[in-house]
């Protein structure tokens, strides 16, 4: 069974309220509670021999979008502290080998995260080639890069900035989320890739 990450669920953050973390908090705990009952539903349709059943198939379709949003809410949210910087180091070179600058690569970051449409911009990292590449995802469970490992995630549903700011306030709050990305958990996980 999994459970909710309570330590991982950021406060006072800048220009994203503890309102709308909390929230939006409600949402990510949805996604825990359905995995797991997905699994029991799954567990106990094999169980009767209805593996081959319309509702099977309907829950094991429906496993890809409640998993894949919770975890990517767990990588949104601890990814989350205020006042952080990144420094020099491996992940500051991959980023300026990549894009050519720091600033380069946020622009393209940005650029993501404004795509039209509900979805993720996320910072990738290829493990077979420590390639870097930002993307936009839509949905939970399409367009993920499939062995690629996240290293920076950005909900862009309306539902992660709406109480602060708005339905159309989607480039502002963008501007927050960048002021609050704690990058010593974005180069802990750049680092784990071998």
């Amino acid at each position: 069974m999994y459970t909710v990450k309570e330590n991982i669920k950021p406060s006072k953050l800048i220009g994203i309220s503890d309102d709308q973390i909390n929230d939006h908090w409600k949402l990510y705990e949805g996604y825990v509670k359905n995995v797991n009952k997905l699994h029991q539903d799954l567990d106990q349709l094999q169980k009767e021999g209805k593996g081959d059943s319309l509702i099977y198939a309907d829950r094991r379709r429906r496993y890809g979008f409640e998993y894949n949003g919770m975890v990517l809410h767990e990588y949104y949210f601890e990814a989350l502290k205020p006042g952080k910087k990144l420094s020099k180091g491996p992940l500051r070179e991959a980023i300026e080998k990549t894009w050519g600058s720091f600033e380069n690569w946020m622009q393209d970051f940005i650029a993501a995260g404004k795509t039209r449409g509900i979805g993720w911009a996320i910072l990738y990292c290829d493990p077979s080639t420590k390639r870097l590449t930002n993307n936009f995802i839509a949905e939970h469970q399409i367009g993920n890069i499939a062995g690629y490992k996240p290293l920076l995630v950005m909900d862009v549903w309306e539902h992660a900035y709406m109480v602060d700011h708005n339905a159309g306030g989607r480039g502002s709050y963008i501007e927050s989320f960048l002021q609050n990305i704690n990058w010593d958990i974005v180069e802990k996980r750049f680092a784990s890739i071998n």
